[in-house]
């Protein structure tokens, strides 16, 4: 493609040079360019890729895009575009090299601390057995037509390229529609610019990312940033950010409400969580019952916005009614492991204060045993939440094992001793790993141990710990297939280290 007509809709910047040169590819990866690339250099947390810009001109790029002033030798080889921004820069290329594929869909994009995978999905399922050609981009994969497609390790919203090539994907595939689930990361980092939203769709702004954000009012401009344009904006009314993310919208935008506490567009009762959740929908003086398998007073709220948005999409109630009744399981979200010890495991995605005392709260109210709960904390995130999260969990599990979940660069002992911040705020005992027998935990006394290892925690959790009825919940990283340690990603997989420790083994990682 003619760099000309990359440019011809949009004006990036100053251009430096003849547009009258041939882009074979765009990357933002110094180490990928090849001849005839158009390179963006951008700013990151790490590393300034403008530093690179001498290694890509003798990669023979065709093209850089930049933020600072070129050189003159550089302008004898290449042709440079100076921008503002080239992050947005980036996602502006992107969807013009894929020819623009959200302005074909309907771009319904689910933002929020919690539950924004779990709505994405539902919705996917709602729109696809209403007989909707529909496509999906979520933390857990891609689902273009009737393909599954693999997302990247650790990746919720794809960077700009790789997102508008699945769009484009999808555009080909004759989707009418595409849901994404969308990140403040994301938004921020102008992920997502360029691509035409006709809904947006909140769950709720909790205590997270705020290593990233720094302050959780600049959390919340990232949120906002996704409703700022949108047709139909689909907000929870409950969630202390209702108030402010409805100030940024548009006049012209339609505003959807769902609540459980207060009066909305959709509400819900009676509640039934247990086994089965059951309730009716109700708007106005109409009432429709529901059946789910999800269950929960927070999965109530995410099948609310889902059915709000499915409805703005004339989707019938006797399709959203049956699709609700019948919705498979979400890899990772509240995972049951079924095994022949009479255990209760489960796995799941929580991460968060919220949703580890959410997850735990119901797990106690459906089980009748005691609840072993085992999680860490990432390394290189949010370090607020770690004492946070100790404290819930010995407040309400039985015993609680703390562990690694994705250290990176951080020493994982001490991100352990940040968590035990929490837990020794408490009456909770610690009980250290040499010095178990069966006799010291038993008693509904709540007790916490140091396990770094995720498998050697997992085994000890379900071959010492654990007795016929009793709940081993494993929290923090649900369907991921990859534990981050030094830059390094190694292979593993929660579910898998639950079957070796079932088998009476031990998953481990070789580092």
């Amino acid at each position: 493609m003619k760099l000309a007509n990359l440019l011809e809709s949009t004006s990036l910047g100053q251009t430096y040079g003849s547009t009258d040169v041939n882009v074979n590819a765009i990357n933002d990866d110094s180490r990928q360019v090849e001849k005839g690339t158009l390179f963006v250099a951008i700013k990151g947390v790490k590393t300034d890729a403008h530093m690179f810009i001498p290694q890509v001109i003798k990669e023979k790029a065709s093209v850089i895009v930049g933020e600072i002033e070129p050189k003159k030798d550089w302008l004898k080889k290449i042709t440079y575009v100076k921008v503002t921004n080239s992050r947005l820069a980036l996602s502006i290329l992107a969807s013009a090299w894929y020819g623009y594929p959200s302005k074909s869909l309907k771009v319904i994009g689910v933002t929020g601390t919690k539950g924004k995978t779990t709505v994405a999905h539902v919705l996917y399922w709602l729109l696809k057995n209403a007989g909707k050609s529909v496509g999906l981009v979520s933390s857990i994969s891609a689902r273009i037509a009737d393909k599954e497609l693999d997302t990247g390790f650790h990746v919720t919203n794809p960077e700009p390229l790789a997102l508008q090539k699945f769009l484009s994907h999808m555009v080909g595939a004759d989707c009418e529609y595409a849901v994404l689930e969308v990140t403040s990361h994301g938004l921020d980092q102008e992920r997502v610019a360029g691509i035409n939203f006709e809904m947006g769709i909140l769950t709720n702004i909790t205590h997270e990312h705020l290593d990233y954000h720094k302050t959780f009012d600049a959390y919340k401009e990232a949120k906002a940033k996704l409703f700022k344009s949108v047709n139909t904006a689909i907000l929870n009314k409950d969630d202390e950010s209702f108030d402010f993310i409805k100030k940024t919208l548009r006049q012209t935008t339609q505003l959807l409400t769902y609540s459980l506490k207060s009066k909305a567009d959709y509400t819900a009762s009676p509640l039934h969580l247990n086994e089965a959740m059951r309730f009716a929908v109700n708007i106005g003086k109409e009432k429709y019952k529901i059946t789910s398998n999800l269950v929960g007073r927070y999965n109530a709220l995410n099948l609310l916005a889902a059915i709000a948005a499915a409805r703005r999409l004339d989707i019938s109630w006797e399709s959203i009614q049956q699709t609700l009744a019948s919705l498979p399981q979400l890899p990772g979200r509240l995972e049951k492991v079924e095994n022949d010890k009479g255990i209760n495991i489960y796995i799941d995605f929580a991460h968060t204060p919220d949703s580890l005392e959410n997850v735990l709260m119901l797990l106690r109210k459906r089980h009748k045993g005691r609840v072993i709960s085992i999680f860490g904390c990432a390394g290189e995130r949010d370090v607020l939440k770690r004492p946070m999260m100790g404290k819930i969990s010995v407040k309400l599990a039985d015993a609680s094992i703390f562990t690694a979940e994705d250290p990176r660069s951080e020493d994982v002992n001490k991100i352990i001793r940040e968590i035990l911040k929490g837990a020794k705020k408490t009456n909770a005992k610690e009980i250290e790993l040499n010095q178990y027998d069966d006799s010291n935990h038993r008693s509904r006394k709540r007790v916490y141990i140091r396990i770094p290892e995720r498998g050697e925690a997992i085994s000890f959790a379900i071959q010492k710990l654990a007795e016929k009825d009793d709940v081993v919940v494993i929290f923090g990283k649900g369907h991921e297939k990859s534990m981050v340690y030094n830059g390094v990603e190694y292979d593993w997989s929660d579910k898998e280290a639950v079957e070796v420790a079932l088998k009476g083994g031990v998953k481990e990682i070789i580092r």
